[in-house]
């Protein structure tokens, strides 16, 4: 397999995620990694694909390295490292403009939208994550 194309999505900072530090509560962080992971798998895989398959998160590590604020312009960075079997591994950036907020490895399940069992993806779907590289 070759890199992923990095997947950029913009995070809302909502009146909701600010704790009672007046920052972002680390929870959201959670959140937000869930949604841009979700929006990256609906922006490249056909819809037949997405109406018959669903994630669930199985593991995060979150490294916080900087506080987050109402008002902020926030972006988070997928980028799907690699798919074995029912399982998919990414690493999400989450940015201020060039201020890394966190860092986070996740571990995510395909399941099967009817059955709710994993379920492995044809490879030419999974190929669609992975463009070809350049001849130089």
């Amino acid at each position: 397999m070759t890199k992923s194309t990095p997947h950029s999505y913009p995070v809302p900072v909502e009146p909701s995620d600010i704790d009672f530090m007046g920052h972002v509560n680390n929870a959201s962080y959670l959140k937000w990694v869930q949604e841009a992971v979700i929006d990256h798998w609906r922006s490249l895989a056909p819809p037949d694909a997405v109406a018959q398959h669903l994630w669930v998160a199985l593991k995060h590590e979150i490294t916080y390295r900087r506080p987050s604020f109402i008002g902020d312009e926030v972006i988070a960075t997928v980028l799907l490292e690699k798919v074995q079997g029912a399982r998919a591994f990414y690493e999400t950036i989450i940015k201020r403009g060039e201020d890394v907020l966190a860092e986070v490895r996740s571990s995510w399940c395909c399941v099967d939208a009817q059955t709710l069992r994993p379920a492995r993806l044809a490879g030419d779907i999974v190929a669609r994550f992975f463009p070809p590289l350049a001849a130089d």
